[in-house]
Protein backbone atom coordinates (compact mmCIF):
# COMPACT_ATOMS: atom_id res chain seq x y z
CA UNK A 1 0.00 0.00 0.00
CA UNK A 2 1.48 2.98 -1.19
CA UNK A 3 -0.78 5.09 1.04
CA UNK A 4 -2.07 7.83 -1.51
CA UNK A 5 -0.43 9.87 -4.18
CA UNK A 6 0.05 12.91 -6.42
CA UNK A 7 -2.16 13.15 -9.94
CA UNK A 8 -0.58 14.99 -12.36
CA UNK A 9 -1.35 15.37 -16.35
CA UNK A 10 0.70 16.91 -18.91
CA UNK A 11 0.37 16.93 -23.01
CA UNK A 12 2.11 17.91 -25.44
CA UNK A 13 4.42 16.57 -28.53
CA UNK A 14 5.88 17.96 -31.91
CA UNK A 15 4.32 17.61 -35.35
CA UNK A 16 5.27 17.92 -38.96
CA UNK A 17 2.80 19.81 -41.01
CA UNK A 18 2.44 19.28 -45.17
CA UNK A 19 0.01 19.98 -47.30
CA UNK A 20 -2.28 16.98 -47.31
CA UNK A 21 -1.01 15.46 -43.78
CA UNK A 22 0.43 15.41 -40.98
CA UNK A 23 3.08 13.09 -38.70
CA UNK A 24 3.46 13.78 -34.74
CA UNK A 25 5.35 12.70 -31.67
CA UNK A 26 3.29 13.35 -29.23
CA UNK A 27 1.81 12.34 -25.23
CA UNK A 28 -1.96 13.03 -25.53
CA UNK A 29 -5.95 11.85 -25.94
CA UNK A 30 -7.22 10.22 -28.81
CA UNK A 31 -11.09 10.38 -29.57
CA UNK A 32 -12.81 7.78 -32.30
CA UNK A 33 -16.49 7.49 -33.00
CA UNK A 34 -18.88 9.66 -33.54
CA UNK A 35 -20.94 10.42 -30.37
CA UNK A 36 -21.95 12.98 -28.30
CA UNK A 37 -22.30 10.97 -24.88
CA UNK A 38 -19.06 8.69 -24.94
CA UNK A 39 -17.07 7.07 -27.95
CA UNK A 40 -17.27 2.87 -28.13
CA UNK A 41 -14.39 2.94 -30.46
CA UNK A 42 -11.61 5.40 -28.50
CA UNK A 43 -13.48 7.52 -25.58
CA UNK A 44 -10.23 10.08 -24.63
CA UNK A 45 -11.31 9.74 -20.94
CA UNK A 46 -8.02 8.45 -19.84
CA UNK A 47 -4.52 9.37 -18.99
CA UNK A 48 -2.57 10.21 -21.91
CA UNK A 49 0.45 8.12 -23.35
CA UNK A 50 3.08 8.52 -25.99
CA UNK A 51 2.24 8.02 -29.22
CA UNK A 52 3.24 8.25 -32.75
CA UNK A 53 0.52 9.43 -34.90
CA UNK A 54 0.15 10.06 -38.76
CA UNK A 55 -2.80 11.71 -40.77
CA UNK A 56 -3.27 11.84 -44.32
CA UNK A 57 -5.72 13.53 -46.18
CA UNK A 58 -4.45 13.64 -49.96
CA UNK A 59 -8.08 14.33 -51.64
CA UNK A 60 -11.81 15.27 -49.94
CA UNK A 61 -13.27 12.11 -50.52
CA UNK A 62 -10.53 9.99 -48.19
CA UNK A 63 -8.80 10.78 -44.94
CA UNK A 64 -6.13 8.09 -43.17
CA UNK A 65 -4.94 7.70 -39.54
CA UNK A 66 -2.66 5.93 -37.53
CA UNK A 67 -0.71 5.92 -34.54
CA UNK A 68 1.44 3.42 -32.55
CA UNK A 69 1.13 4.31 -28.71
CA UNK A 70 2.94 3.16 -25.62
CA UNK A 71 0.25 1.93 -23.29
CA UNK A 72 1.37 1.55 -19.79
CA UNK A 73 0.14 -2.11 -18.50
CA UNK A 74 0.57 -2.07 -14.33
CA UNK A 75 1.44 -5.69 -14.21
CA UNK A 76 4.64 -5.92 -12.44
CA UNK A 77 7.08 -8.18 -14.27
CA UNK A 78 8.71 -10.07 -11.19
CA UNK A 79 11.59 -10.92 -13.25
CA UNK A 80 12.81 -7.83 -13.86
CA UNK A 81 11.61 -6.63 -10.88
CA UNK A 82 14.87 -6.24 -8.09
CA UNK A 83 15.39 -4.93 -4.33
CA UNK A 84 19.10 -3.14 -4.24
CA UNK A 85 21.09 -2.46 -1.47
CA UNK A 86 19.05 0.56 0.03
CA UNK A 87 16.14 -2.55 0.65
CA UNK A 88 13.51 -0.54 -1.04
CA UNK A 89 11.81 -2.96 -3.60
CA UNK A 90 12.37 -1.50 -7.40
CA UNK A 91 8.93 -2.73 -9.40
CA UNK A 92 9.15 -3.08 -13.17
CA UNK A 93 5.85 -3.06 -15.43
CA UNK A 94 5.51 -5.27 -18.31
CA UNK A 95 5.28 -3.21 -21.74
CA UNK A 96 2.22 -3.07 -23.58
CA UNK A 97 2.00 -1.31 -26.78
CA UNK A 98 -0.94 -0.69 -29.19
CA UNK A 99 -1.71 -0.17 -33.03
CA UNK A 100 -4.27 1.01 -34.80
CA UNK A 101 -5.88 2.56 -38.43
CA UNK A 102 -8.87 4.11 -39.49
CA UNK A 103 -9.78 4.56 -43.05
CA UNK A 104 -12.19 7.04 -43.76
CA UNK A 105 -14.25 7.28 -47.35
CA UNK A 106 -16.46 10.35 -48.14
CA UNK A 107 -18.47 9.42 -51.82
CA UNK A 108 -19.80 12.85 -51.54
CA UNK A 109 -20.11 15.17 -48.82
CA UNK A 110 -23.11 14.21 -46.16
CA UNK A 111 -21.71 10.43 -45.97
CA UNK A 112 -18.86 9.53 -44.48
CA UNK A 113 -17.74 5.92 -43.26
CA UNK A 114 -14.65 4.92 -41.60
CA UNK A 115 -13.72 0.81 -41.16
CA UNK A 116 -10.27 -0.07 -39.06
CA UNK A 117 -9.06 -2.43 -36.68
CA UNK A 118 -6.26 -2.22 -34.16
CA UNK A 119 -4.50 -4.88 -31.71
CA UNK A 120 -2.73 -4.30 -28.15
CA UNK A 121 0.41 -6.51 -27.77
CA UNK A 122 2.68 -6.94 -24.35
CA UNK A 123 5.15 -8.93 -23.60
CA UNK A 124 7.44 -8.39 -26.17
CA UNK A 125 9.56 -5.37 -27.65
CA UNK A 126 8.04 -3.00 -30.10
CA UNK A 127 7.38 -4.89 -32.83
CA UNK A 128 7.93 -3.14 -36.49
CA UNK A 129 5.65 -4.90 -38.34
CA UNK A 130 2.83 -3.10 -36.20
CA UNK A 131 4.44 -0.02 -36.97
CA UNK A 132 3.11 -0.49 -40.85
CA UNK A 133 0.08 2.04 -40.89
CA UNK A 134 -1.82 0.35 -43.53
CA UNK A 135 -1.89 -3.62 -41.97
CA UNK A 136 -4.45 -5.83 -41.01
CA UNK A 137 -2.69 -6.14 -37.64
CA UNK A 138 -4.92 -9.69 -36.80
CA UNK A 139 -3.64 -11.47 -39.89
CA UNK A 140 0.04 -10.56 -38.59
CA UNK A 141 -0.45 -11.19 -35.07
CA UNK A 142 -0.84 -14.84 -36.72
CA UNK A 143 2.81 -15.41 -37.75
CA UNK A 144 4.18 -13.40 -34.74
CA UNK A 145 2.21 -15.52 -32.58
CA UNK A 146 2.19 -18.59 -34.17
CA UNK A 147 1.21 -21.81 -32.21
CA UNK A 148 1.25 -19.78 -28.81
CA UNK A 149 -1.54 -17.07 -27.12
CA UNK A 150 -2.33 -14.27 -29.41
CA UNK A 151 -2.16 -11.00 -28.74
CA UNK A 152 -5.26 -8.97 -28.18
CA UNK A 153 -7.06 -7.33 -31.89
CA UNK A 154 -10.15 -5.54 -32.61
CA UNK A 155 -12.07 -4.24 -35.74
CA UNK A 156 -14.21 -1.35 -35.43
CA UNK A 157 -16.74 0.67 -38.49
CA UNK A 158 -18.17 4.19 -38.02
CA UNK A 159 -21.16 5.87 -40.43
CA UNK A 160 -21.91 9.40 -40.43
CA UNK A 161 -25.02 10.78 -42.44
CA UNK A 162 -26.41 13.85 -43.02
CA UNK A 163 -29.07 13.38 -45.37
CA UNK A 164 -31.06 16.81 -44.59
CA UNK A 165 -29.66 19.96 -43.68
CA UNK A 166 -31.03 19.52 -40.31
CA UNK A 167 -30.38 15.90 -39.69
CA UNK A 168 -27.79 14.10 -38.53
CA UNK A 169 -27.68 10.31 -38.21
CA UNK A 170 -24.53 7.80 -37.05
CA UNK A 171 -23.34 4.90 -35.80
CA UNK A 172 -20.39 3.02 -34.52
CA UNK A 173 -19.62 -0.55 -34.25
CA UNK A 174 -16.55 -2.13 -31.77
CA UNK A 175 -15.77 -6.03 -32.26
CA UNK A 176 -13.68 -7.79 -30.06
CA UNK A 177 -12.07 -10.70 -30.96
CA UNK A 178 -13.83 -11.44 -34.08
CA UNK A 179 -14.59 -15.22 -35.43
CA UNK A 180 -16.54 -16.18 -38.54
CA UNK A 181 -17.38 -19.39 -36.31
CA UNK A 182 -19.59 -17.12 -34.11
CA UNK A 183 -22.00 -15.89 -36.67
CA UNK A 184 -23.97 -18.63 -38.05
CA UNK A 185 -24.49 -20.32 -34.19
CA UNK A 186 -27.35 -18.70 -32.44
CA UNK A 187 -25.82 -19.56 -28.78
CA UNK A 188 -22.78 -17.80 -29.23
CA UNK A 189 -21.81 -13.98 -29.99
CA UNK A 190 -18.91 -11.84 -30.97
CA UNK A 191 -17.64 -9.54 -28.17
CA UNK A 192 -19.27 -6.14 -29.61
CA UNK A 193 -20.46 -2.96 -28.72
CA UNK A 194 -23.36 -0.77 -30.64
CA UNK A 195 -24.09 2.83 -30.51
CA UNK A 196 -26.54 4.96 -33.03
CA UNK A 197 -27.96 8.47 -32.87
CA UNK A 198 -30.11 11.14 -34.41
CA UNK A 199 -29.44 14.55 -34.09
CA UNK A 200 -31.90 17.24 -35.27
CA UNK A 201 -30.59 20.90 -35.15
CA UNK A 202 -32.36 24.04 -36.38
CA UNK A 203 -35.55 22.14 -37.27
CA UNK A 204 -38.31 22.80 -36.28
CA UNK A 205 -37.03 25.57 -34.46
CA UNK A 206 -33.99 27.94 -35.15
CA UNK A 207 -31.41 28.22 -32.39
CA UNK A 208 -32.81 23.84 -30.97
CA UNK A 209 -30.69 21.01 -31.35
CA UNK A 210 -32.49 17.67 -30.15
CA UNK A 211 -30.21 14.40 -29.51
CA UNK A 212 -30.73 10.89 -28.56
CA UNK A 213 -28.51 8.34 -28.47
CA UNK A 214 -28.08 4.83 -27.28
CA UNK A 215 -25.61 2.30 -26.86
CA UNK A 216 -25.16 -1.49 -26.06
CA UNK A 217 -22.14 -3.56 -25.36
CA UNK A 218 -22.32 -7.73 -25.12
CA UNK A 219 -20.60 -9.26 -22.20
CA UNK A 220 -16.63 -9.67 -22.07
CA UNK A 221 -16.20 -6.74 -24.87
CA UNK A 222 -13.23 -4.67 -23.59
CA UNK A 223 -11.83 -7.31 -21.80
CA UNK A 224 -9.25 -9.92 -22.08
CA UNK A 225 -8.33 -12.76 -20.25
CA UNK A 226 -4.66 -12.19 -20.37
CA UNK A 227 -4.14 -8.45 -17.92
CA UNK A 228 -1.17 -6.76 -19.70
CA UNK A 229 -3.13 -7.03 -23.35
CA UNK A 230 -6.14 -5.63 -21.74
CA UNK A 231 -8.04 -3.10 -23.61
CA UNK A 232 -7.11 -0.31 -21.35
CA UNK A 233 -4.10 1.92 -20.32
CA UNK A 234 -2.92 2.46 -16.32
CA UNK A 235 -6.36 0.47 -15.93
CA UNK A 236 -8.63 3.13 -17.88
CA UNK A 237 -10.89 1.27 -20.35
CA UNK A 238 -9.83 3.06 -23.71
CA UNK A 239 -13.52 1.62 -25.55
CA UNK A 240 -17.25 2.88 -23.86
CA UNK A 241 -17.21 3.58 -20.11
CA UNK A 242 -19.94 1.67 -18.96
CA UNK A 243 -18.00 -1.29 -20.31
CA UNK A 244 -19.39 -4.56 -21.29
CA UNK A 245 -22.67 -6.04 -20.52
CA UNK A 246 -24.75 -2.94 -20.53
CA UNK A 247 -26.85 -0.08 -22.00
CA UNK A 248 -27.40 3.45 -21.60
CA UNK A 249 -29.86 5.95 -23.24
CA UNK A 250 -28.73 9.89 -23.51
CA UNK A 251 -31.33 12.14 -24.26
CA UNK A 252 -30.39 16.01 -24.66
CA UNK A 253 -31.95 19.70 -25.58
CA UNK A 254 -29.93 22.35 -26.11
CA UNK A 255 -31.06 25.85 -27.02
CA UNK A 256 -28.98 29.04 -27.83
CA UNK A 257 -31.49 32.34 -27.31
CA UNK A 258 -28.74 34.89 -28.16
CA UNK A 259 -25.44 34.91 -29.97
CA UNK A 260 -23.61 34.44 -26.67
CA UNK A 261 -25.92 32.68 -24.41
CA UNK A 262 -25.95 28.58 -24.19
CA UNK A 263 -28.97 26.89 -22.38
CA UNK A 264 -28.56 22.74 -22.07
CA UNK A 265 -30.88 19.99 -20.28
CA UNK A 266 -29.75 16.53 -20.72
CA UNK A 267 -31.18 13.10 -19.09
CA UNK A 268 -29.27 9.88 -19.06
CA UNK A 269 -30.61 6.41 -17.94
CA UNK A 270 -27.61 3.94 -17.43
CA UNK A 271 -27.60 0.06 -16.69
CA UNK A 272 -24.80 -2.51 -15.86
CA UNK A 273 -25.45 -6.19 -15.55
CA UNK A 274 -23.91 -8.85 -14.76
CA UNK A 275 -20.11 -8.85 -13.99
CA UNK A 276 -18.64 -12.00 -15.75
CA UNK A 277 -14.86 -12.58 -15.12
CA UNK A 278 -12.70 -13.32 -18.15
CA UNK A 279 -11.47 -16.79 -16.99
CA UNK A 280 -12.45 -20.56 -17.80
CA UNK A 281 -16.11 -21.51 -16.77
CA UNK A 282 -18.40 -24.42 -17.74
CA UNK A 283 -20.25 -22.27 -19.97
CA UNK A 284 -18.65 -21.03 -22.36
CA UNK A 285 -17.59 -17.49 -22.53
CA UNK A 286 -19.21 -16.34 -25.71
CA UNK A 287 -22.51 -17.86 -24.43
CA UNK A 288 -22.91 -15.76 -21.42
CA UNK A 289 -26.41 -13.77 -21.28
CA UNK A 290 -26.32 -10.21 -22.04
CA UNK A 291 -27.79 -8.43 -19.19
CA UNK A 292 -29.24 -11.75 -17.23
CA UNK A 293 -29.34 -9.31 -14.04
CA UNK A 294 -29.09 -5.52 -13.35
CA UNK A 295 -26.51 -5.03 -10.88
CA UNK A 296 -26.10 -1.17 -11.28
CA UNK A 297 -27.96 1.94 -12.62
CA UNK A 298 -27.64 5.86 -13.30
CA UNK A 299 -30.70 8.04 -14.19
CA UNK A 300 -29.04 11.42 -14.64
CA UNK A 301 -30.75 14.73 -15.40
CA UNK A 302 -27.81 18.00 -15.81
CA UNK A 303 -29.44 21.40 -16.74
CA UNK A 304 -26.31 23.08 -17.77
CA UNK A 305 -25.50 27.17 -19.28
CA UNK A 306 -23.30 29.23 -20.28
CA UNK A 307 -22.61 33.22 -21.58
CA UNK A 308 -19.73 34.32 -23.28
CA UNK A 309 -19.29 38.08 -22.38
CA UNK A 310 -16.30 38.35 -24.60
CA UNK A 311 -14.18 36.66 -27.27
CA UNK A 312 -12.63 33.28 -26.08
CA UNK A 313 -14.44 34.48 -21.92
CA UNK A 314 -17.66 33.36 -20.64
CA UNK A 315 -19.39 32.21 -17.26
CA UNK A 316 -20.98 29.11 -16.54
CA UNK A 317 -23.47 27.70 -14.03
CA UNK A 318 -24.95 23.99 -13.84
CA UNK A 319 -27.32 21.70 -12.02
CA UNK A 320 -27.07 17.98 -12.00
CA UNK A 321 -29.51 15.53 -10.10
CA UNK A 322 -28.36 12.12 -9.77
CA UNK A 323 -29.95 8.96 -8.60
CA UNK A 324 -27.13 5.81 -8.59
CA UNK A 325 -27.98 2.31 -6.94
CA UNK A 326 -26.79 -0.71 -6.89
CA UNK A 327 -28.40 -4.37 -6.54
CA UNK A 328 -28.13 -7.35 -4.61
CA UNK A 329 -27.21 -10.28 -7.32
CA UNK A 330 -25.28 -13.28 -7.26
CA UNK A 331 -24.60 -12.94 -3.31
CA UNK A 332 -22.86 -9.78 -3.45
CA UNK A 333 -24.56 -7.26 -1.49
CA UNK A 334 -26.23 -4.11 -3.43
CA UNK A 335 -23.43 -1.82 -1.49
CA UNK A 336 -20.94 -4.33 -3.44
CA UNK A 337 -21.72 -2.85 -7.31
CA UNK A 338 -22.35 0.55 -6.07
CA UNK A 339 -18.76 1.09 -5.08
CA UNK A 340 -17.61 -0.78 -7.90
CA UNK A 341 -18.73 1.57 -10.39
CA UNK A 342 -19.40 4.55 -8.51
CA UNK A 343 -17.09 7.09 -5.83
CA UNK A 344 -19.26 7.37 -2.47
CA UNK A 345 -19.45 11.41 -2.68
CA UNK A 346 -22.26 9.85 -6.15
CA UNK A 347 -24.21 6.81 -3.80
CA UNK A 348 -27.34 7.39 -4.19
CA UNK A 349 -29.70 10.58 -4.95
CA UNK A 350 -27.26 13.69 -4.83
CA UNK A 351 -27.05 16.68 -6.41
CA UNK A 352 -24.31 19.06 -7.67
CA UNK A 353 -23.91 22.90 -8.27
CA UNK A 354 -21.73 24.53 -10.66
CA UNK A 355 -20.47 27.75 -11.18
CA UNK A 356 -17.40 29.00 -12.75
CA UNK A 357 -15.74 31.58 -15.63
CA UNK A 358 -13.28 30.44 -18.60
CA UNK A 359 -10.50 33.05 -20.14
CA UNK A 360 -9.21 31.78 -22.94
CA UNK A 361 -5.97 32.95 -25.25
Amino acid sequence: DIGGGDYSEMRGGITYDWKWGTVALVKDHLKWGDNYNGSIINNGKYPSFGMIKLHLNPADWFQFDYFHGWLVSEVIDSLRSYTPESGFERPVQKPKYMAANMFTIKPIKEISFSFGNSIVYGDMDVQPAFLVPFMFFKSIDHTISANIENQNSQMFANLSLRPLKHLHLYGSLFIDEFSFTRISDPNRHNFNSWKGGIRFSNWPIDNVTLTYETTKTLPLTFKHRIPVITYATNEYNLGHYLRDNSYDHYLELAIRPFARVHFKASYLYAVHGNEYLYEKRDTPLDELPYMEDKTWDNTTIAFKGHYEFSANAYIFAGYTYRNIQGYSVENNPASFYLSSYTPEMFHGETSTWQFGFNLGF
